[in-house]
């Protein structure tokens, strides 16, 4: 884009530094850097628009042109009557109720996640005791009961 030859550069430093001074030049250089990521940010989302704009009118050009082309073809083969050579039965099984029905509507993936791959009253007793809040679940499972570590008594 700009052609700036070394020689160039090392003249625009060398200026830089007796006008500003090297005390205030890195503030400088920031400023000046701050300004150029605003100009390239701004030139990108503008470049951006400019693009989106000529793919939107290069889309509507396209569905514009398949159009004509699938009404041409629609005209040149008309799409045959699908009662034209069948039986009454046919014609009346072909408008008769479907057989089966209709699958019930998918669950939300996310409710899916939680829910339980069991019902809970299937689940084994040990389990359900500890699904129980503390003071509901046996004395076993609370670890307050009278049993010893050997399954004896006391």
């Amino acid at each position: 884009m700009f052609d700036i030859a070394p020689s160039e550069l090392l003249l625009v430093v060398i200026v830089a530094i007796i006008v500003i001074g090297p005390k205030d030049l890195p503030l400088a250089l920031r400023t000046a850097g701050r300004w150029l990521g605003k100009v390239r940010r701004v030139s990108g989302h503008f470049r951006t628009g400019i693009e989106t704009m000529i793919r939107e009118a290069e889309m509507a050009e396209m569905e514009r042109k398949w159009k004509e082309q699938n009404a041409a073809i629609m005209a040149a083969h008309p799409a045959p009557d699908p009662a034209e050579g069948q039986t009454a039965e046919a014609a009346v099984d072909q408008t008769a109720a479907p057989l089966m029905e209709a699958l019930p509507a998918p669950l939300d993936p996310e409710i899916a996640a939680h829910a339980p791959t069991e019902p809970m009253a299937a689940a084994a007793p040990e389990t359900l005791g500890e699904l129980l809040p503390i003071a509901e679940r046996p004395a076993r499972a609370r670890g307050t009961g009278r049993e010893t570590v050997g399954g004896g008594t006391p």
